[in-house]
């Protein structure tokens, strides 16, 4: 199963050619929670701090459109495997560096043992046994 990340989401959601092309070949296509958090945590942040009407409108559009799309596609949530995974990561003092989110997705990924289509691989490569592809360049 490919699970992509929240950069990888944006750009299918933008109908970014490669990343479209891959995923129409990819068969198993899901998104961990957290990228559905992060991307509609943004658009709802768009909406609260538009500035004028027609930029509200556009973030009303725009978050309508992220909830339908998202809504066709299969959300892989935190289940026990990925919750203790999450707990061995926060204690590797090498990742100390990165991001809660990128734990959280990276800690569901290892417990389903799929592959996180992401264009952040430096991050992630720093995960031991964390498959990854870049589907972007």
């Amino acid at each position: 199963m490919n699970l992509l990340d929240t950069d990888t989401l944006s750009l299918l959601m933008a109908g970014h050619l490669l990343v479209t092309k891959r995923a129409e070949k990819a068969g198993s296509l899901a998104i961990p929670i957290v990228a559905r958090i992060e991307v509609l945590q943004g658009r709802f942040a768009s909406i609260l701090k538009a500035e004028d009407g027609e930029r509200l409108w556009r973030a009303q559009q725009y978050l309508t459109k992220s909830e339908e799309y998202i809504s066709d596609l299969k959300i892989v949530r935190v289940n026990e495997a990925s919750a203790e995974q999450f707990d061995l990561l926060r204690k590797d003092r090498k990742l100390k560096k990165l991001g809660r989110a990128d734990l959280l997705i990276a800690s569901i990924v290892l417990a389903h043992r799929a592959t996180l289509v992401t264009r952040n691989l430096r991050h992630f490569r720093q995960i031991p046994g964390l498959n990854t592809e870049n589907w972007a360049d």
